[in-house]
């Protein structure tokens, strides 16, 4: 409660703001006044930034919230006070929470990579790239990927080994047990050498090239704007453009077939794919750093960038 005085300030100061409500005495634990406001999305780092500095986090909370539907004139004027557009704008601590998230090794994200890895190995001896697809759609991976990316824009070392330990021990496990269930299928007569020798629908998978890279810059690039303009989306599309996973499902029938050349290929394929999307990824988020501290609404705090509408008390 002592602080609700600095925060009705930092909102009403800050002209990308409207729509603000103080409840007195509402929060009951911790005890304390709650507070409600409206905030361009191209203006909230600034506020967030201001906010976090009076140690609410401490002493009681801070919550963001996304605005689907705003039907209000003040809401359209702090828009237009904010430079830039909404699905331009960054909120740097949603997407800072978004890839801590995303770097957690739990049992889901091992699941659905060994799943779609072995979705992929099947698309390759049967040469069927409907299969590959639906691979690329199920695998995880490009969320510590972009935590990878967000680490290194902030220096974050911790970030990126957890990130890396993620996808380390995530393409292990899923190539583990995917060679375990091909060599079980060798061993049964499912499966036999020859189904790796000819297939020309699923090749591109062990023939890495310029184009391999180059699709996964794009596919990073477009994976990286669409966490930070909430387009979830689009990442299907960029789980489709990349051959992490169907070069991963490669790796383990190539090695129970003993196609030790298409072994070696396809870590080029998962590596190439992987280096790619590192880098394209990182370079976007330092360009909308870079752009947004530039021409962003200053508060205060940072430049702004995205927001949503905050409850604080």
């Amino acid at each position: 409660m002592e602080r609700t005085d600095e925060v009705l300030r930092i909102a009403t100061d800050c002209p990308a703001v409207v729509n603000v409500i103080r409840l007195p005495g509402a929060a009951y634990e911790p005890p304390g006044d709650f507070i409600e406001f409206d905030v361009a999305r191209e203006a909230a780092n600034g506020v967030l930034t201001q906010l976090r500095g009076l140690g609410l986090k401490d002493s009681g909370g801070i919550t963001v919230e996304e605005l689907y539907l705003s039907i209000s004139a003040a809401a359209e004027r702090a828009e237009e006070v904010a430079p830039g557009d909404p699905d331009d704008a960054v909120v740097w601590e949603q997407l800072a929470a978004r890839t801590a998230a995303e770097t957690r090794l739990t049992w889901a994200f091992l699941a659905f990579l060994a799943l779609a890895t072995q979705i992929a190995a099947i698309g390759a001896l049967l040469d069927q790239p409907i299969l590959i697809v639906g691979a690329m759609v199920l695998g995880p991976e490009f969320g510590p990927v972009a935590a990878v990316c967000f680490g290194v824009l902030r220096g974050d070392l911790r970030l990126i080994g957890t990130a890396v330990r993620t996808l380390t021990v995530g393409f292990a496990a899923a190539i583990t047990i995917t060679l375990a269930c091909a060599v079980a299928g060798r061993l049964l007569g499912w499966i036999t050498p020859d189904m790796l020798d000819d297939r020309p629908l699923t090749d591109f998978i062990v023939h890495p090239d310029k184009w391999s890279f180059i699709v996964a810059l794009l596919a990073g690039v477009a994976g990286i704007l669409s966490m930070t303009a909430g387009k979830s989306s689009a990442l299907v599309g960029v789980f489709i453009s990349v051959t992490t996973v169907p070069a991963a499902g490669n790796i383990a029938v190539a090695i129970a077939l003993a196609h030790w050349q298409e072994v070696a290929a396809s870590f080029q394929q998962l590596g190439l794919n992987l280096a790619g999307m590192f880098l394209a990824g990182t370079a976007t988020l330092f360009v909308q750093r870079f752009l947004w501290n530039r021409y962003g609404l200053h508060t205060g705090g940072r430049p702004g960038a995205p927001g949503a509408p905050g409850a604080t008390k």
